[in-house]
């Protein structure tokens, strides 16, 4: 294990990075920003993962209807969360140029919107349906090669927000659709994932529900990163 000791890590950033096991002790951390997966985190001797969660789930109800294994509480989070981000698209729309805009080295709107066509593609269609079509092509994958820019995703592409916004609503249908059909058994079934070497391979062995869960945390978190970054940039040109 790396010790470090007696550093000034003031400032420092670490992204992307595994901390799991990681003991900070007798550290002095002010106006800090942990964003990530975080679980059994003690911090001065009190466990504060429940704590977290539970204001996680006060302000963002539709937290609990994604972890719910009932398909009706699923297709209400899948209905939440496309107006979410329907709302968030208009919010964009009144900034012209916004949605290209981007902050701390984050993905931009429309990046970030990209991705999510990617997510669908990859852990609804191919995961949930078995689905071994190619990628929408727009789509902005994983960076892991050789995944980066594979089965029909073409990274010279520059679509306008329209463009994307079309694609991501029949995406939602289509998801949509499918879960107003779907049942508690086939959500408990071993996901069909096709026999190949496409994105994303950790998925074989997984069930439905929980490739299922990847794409609406996705759509979920996600959307939290797009409207944590248009409140930085606005608060930025107010300036």
């Amino acid at each position: 294990m790396t010790r470090y000791i007696d550093e000034d890590l003031h400032g420092a950033e670490f992204r992307e990075c595994d901390l799991t096991g990681a003991r900070l002790i007798g550290v002095v951390m002010q106006d800090a920003v942990i964003d990530g997966l975080v679980t059994n985190l003690v911090v001065n001797g009190v466990e504060v993962t429940e704590y977290v969660d539970a204001e996680l789930d006060r302000r963002h109800p539709v937290r609990v209807l994604i972890r719910s294994e009932d398909p009706g509480d699923l297709r209400e989070a899948s209905r939440q969360l496309h107006a979410g981000w329907a709302a968030t698209i208009e919010r964009i729309r009144r900034t012209p140029g916004i949605e290209r805009r981007s902050v701390n080295d984050e993905w931009s709107a429309v990046q970030t919107m990209r991705h999510l066509v990617f997510v669908h593609d990859s852990w609804f269609r191919r995961c949930c349906l078995g689905s071994a079509e190619l990628f929408t092509p727009m789509g902005i994958g994983t960076t892991v090669e050789p995944y980066r820019g594979t089965h029909g995703l073409d990274l010279s592409l520059d679509p306008a927000l329209d463009e994307i916004v079309r694609v991501r609503d029949a995406q939602a249908a289509e998801l949509e659709a499918w879960l107003d059909e779907v049942t508690a058994v086939q959500l408990a079934a071993r996901a069909p994932v096709p026999d190949d070497d496409v994105w994303p391979p950790y998925a074989r062995g997984r069930l439905v529900r929980q490739c299922l869960g990847t794409v609406l945390n996705e759509t979920f978190e996600h959307h939290g990163f797009c409207v944590r970054d248009l409140d930085l940039i606005e608060a930025q040109d107010a300036e």
